[in-house]
C-alpha cells in the first residue's frame, strides 16, 4: 500500500508540474498580447514606466494564468520531489515559444527550435542528477537556516545587486539590454522561492494546529514574498513589453534557475551530500540549457528553416558535379602551368616578380 501510495503521489506531482508549465508559458503570451493592445491604443508603455496594463483584461488573464501555474507548482512540491518539479519549469520555455509563433507572429527559426529542445534535454539531465534538498520540518528549523552567516551574506549581496540594477543600471540601459530587467527578476526570485518554502512549512504547521500566527517569522516571510513578487511582476512586464517573448522566457528561466539553485545550495546545503557524478551531471545539464539559450538569442535574426536548408542542400548537390569536374580540371591545369612557368623563370634567371604574376592569375581564377 505504501508503494502504491508513493506512485500515486508521484503521478499527481508530475501532472501538477506539467500543468504549471503550461499555465505559466501561456501567461507570457496573454500578458504580451495585452501589452501590445495597449501600445496600439497609444497608452504609455510599461517599458516607459506606465501602468495602463492594470486596466487591460488580457493582462489580468495572463496574471491569473501565472497565479494558477504558480499554485500548481507550489502544490506539486507536496507530492513529488523538488528535484523533479523545479527543472520541469523548462517546459514553460517550450510552451511559450510555440504559442508565441502562433499568436504573436514571433517566428521561431530552426536555431530557436533546437534551442528549445536543448533546454528540455538539459532540464531532463538536471532531473536525473539534481541535488536532494535537506529536510526542514518546522519554522524553528527554517529560522535557524535563515540566520546562517552564509545565507545572510548571500541575501545581502542579492539585495545590493538588485538595488543597483533598479536605480542605477535600469534607467540607463534597461531599454536596450535584455539582461537588465531579467536579472532583477531573477535575483529577487531566489529570495521569493525561499519565502515560498517557508510559507509552505507555515501552512503545514497551521493544519497541524500550531500557533503560527503568533510567530513573527510567518509575517516576515509573507511580507517578503509580497515585496519580491511585486518587484518581479513589474520588471518582467517591462522586459516583455520591450523585447521578444521567445527570448525573454528562456533567458529568464536560465537566470532564475541559476539564482534558485545557488540560493538553495547556500540555504539548504544541498551540494554537500552529492556525489561527483551528480555534480558533473547537474552542471552538464545546466550547460546544455545555456547552449540552448545561446541558440535562441544569438541567431534570432537568421532566417533559416528546414525548408530553406533542404533547398540549400539541393543546390549544392546540383553544383557538385561541376565542381568535381570543370573546377578540379582547371585547378590541375593551373598547377601544371605554374610548374612550367617556374621552370622557365629559373632557366631565364628572372626575379621573384614573376611569382606575383602567377599569383595574380590564380586569384583571378
Amino acid at each position: 500500500m505504501g508503494q502504491e501510495r508513493g506512485t500515486y503521489d508521484f503521478c499527481i506531482g508530475l501532472a501538477l508540474a506539467i500543468s504549471s508549465s503550461i499555465f505559466i508559458g501561456g501567461s507570457f503570451i496573454l500578458k504580451k498580447k495585452g501589452l501590445l493592445r495597449l501600445a496600439r491604443k497609444g497608452s504609455m508603455r510599461a517599458g516607459q514606466g506606465g501602468h495602463a496594463y492594470l486596466k487591460e483584461w488580457l493582462w489580468w488573464a495572463g496574471l491569473l494564468s501565472m497565479g494558477v501555474g504558480e499554485a500548481a507548482n507550489f502544490a506539486a512540491y507536496a507530492f513529488a520531489p523538488a528535484t523533479l518539479v523545479t527543472p520541469l519549469g523548462a517546459l514553460s520555455v517550450l510552451v511559450s515559444a510555440v504559442l508565441s509563433s502562433y499568436f504573436l507572429s514571433e517566428r521561431l527559426n530552426l536555431h530557436g527550435k533546437l534551442g528549445c529542445v536543448l533546454s528540455v534535454l538539459g532540464s531532463t539531465t538536471m532531473v536525473i542528477h539534481a541535488p536532494q534538498e535537506e529536510e526542514i520540518n518546522s519554522l524553528k528549523d527554517m529560522a535557524g537556516k535563515l540566520v546562517d552567516p552564509g545565507f545572510v551574506v548571500f541575501a545581502t549581496f542579492v539585495v545590493i545587486v538588485a538595488l543597483i540594477l533598479i536605480f542605477v543600471v535600469g534607467p540607463r540601459h534597461g531599454q536596450v539590454n535584455i539582461l537588465v530587467y531579467i536579472t532583477i527578476c531573477s535575483v529577487i526570485g531566489a529570495l521569493s522561492v525561499s519565502c515560498v518554502k517557508g510559507l509552505g512549512i507555515t501552512i503545514k504547521e497551521l493544519f497541524a494546529g500550531k500557533p503560527v500566527f503568533t510567530n513573527p517569522l510567518s509575517w516576515i516571510l509573507l511580507f517578503s514574498l509580497v515585496t519580491c513578487v511585486s518587484t518581479q511582476i513589474n520588471y518582467l512586464n517591462k522586459a516583455l513589453d520591450i523585447f521578444n517573448t521567445s527570448l525573454v522566457t528562456p533567458i529568464y528561466y536560465v537566470f532564475f534557475t541559476t539564482s534558485v539553485l545557488t540560493c538553495s545550495a547556500i540555504l539548504f546545503k544541498e551540494w554537500e551530500s552529492m556525489s561527483a557524478s551528480d555534480i558533473i551531471g547537474t552542471i552538464s545539464g545546466f550547460a546544455t540549457i545555456i547552449i540552448g539559450i545561446f541558440l535562441l538569442h544569438a541567431f534570432k535574426d537568421v532566417n533559416i528553416s528546414l525548408a530553406s536548408l533542404a533547398v540549400s542542400i539541393r543546390k549544392e548537390e546540383r553544383a557538385l558535379p561541376v565542381s568535381n569536374g570543370l573546377a578540379t580540371h582547371a585547378a590541375y591545369q593551373l598547377l601544371d602551368d605554374t610548374i612550367v612557368a617556374d621552370m622557365e623563370d629559373r632557366e631565364a634567371g628572372l626575379p621573384f616578380d614573376s611569382v606575383s604574376r602567377r599569383n595574380g592569375s590564380m586569384v583571378s581564377l
